[in-house]
């Protein structure tokens, strides 16, 4: 095979690989970044993609690769790009801060599921991101496992004890929320 034609290969699996994940790729990116580091993020994902994609699982020649097969491991390298992303977004935050002298106030939490985002940020980093891989990807954890480099039984083991820590988190809020609304006198005959 000359080396003209294995370029075309190559390029024909990417373009497949690319067909299939840049649309997950782009809403996985949306729901864990700032909108104005979406498409850098995506574009530094799909650079990795183009360079890796000998690697890539479930990448073959003539054909489009099987959405679940590839997208875990996408996902994977996403995550990557994205806390290289946020360190150098950090970097660049710190320096700022120290040539203006003003510390960075948090961002707002958007006003809806304020007690759901509570309860996620209260988990730890890679519970949450387990969680979100899950309920906003819809991965099973065999999938999670591959996306984060940990075991299925890890990966089990996280999801069960992260969704537990939400509900429990939620239904204490709920509580707090009744009682801070009852008033004693509601419910007790004049005596």
């Amino acid at each position: 095979m000359t080396e003209q034609e294995t370029r075309r290969q190559r390029r024909a699996r990417f373009e497949g690989l690319a067909q299939v994940v840049t649309e997950p790729l782009h809403r996985y990116l949306v729901r864990r970044s700032a909108p104005d580091m979406v498409e850098d993020v995506l574009s530094e994902t799909m650079l990795v993609l183009w360079r890796r994609i000998d690697q890539v699982p479930g990448v073959r020649n003539g054909s489009l690769p099987d959405r679940d097969e590839v997208l875990p491991w996408c996902y994977g390298v996403a995550r990557g790009c994205l806390a290289n992303a946020r360190r150098a977004d950090r970097r660049r935050l710190r320096l700022v801060e120290r040539l203006i002298g003003v510390q960075q106030e948090p961002p707002a939490v958007a006003t809806d599921h304020v007690d759901l985002h509570a309860a996620l940020d209260a988990l730890g980093e890679l519970d949450r991101e387990v969680i979100r891989l899950w309920a906003w990807e819809e991965l099973a954890p065999r999938q999670i496992a591959e996306a984060t480099g940990m075991t299925s039984n890890a990966v089990s083991l996280r999801l069960h004890r992260a969704k537990k820590k939400i509900a429990e988190q939620l239904q204490s809020g709920r509580k707090n929320a009744e009682r801070a609304g009852h008033k004693m006198s509601e419910g007790r005959s004049g005596q």
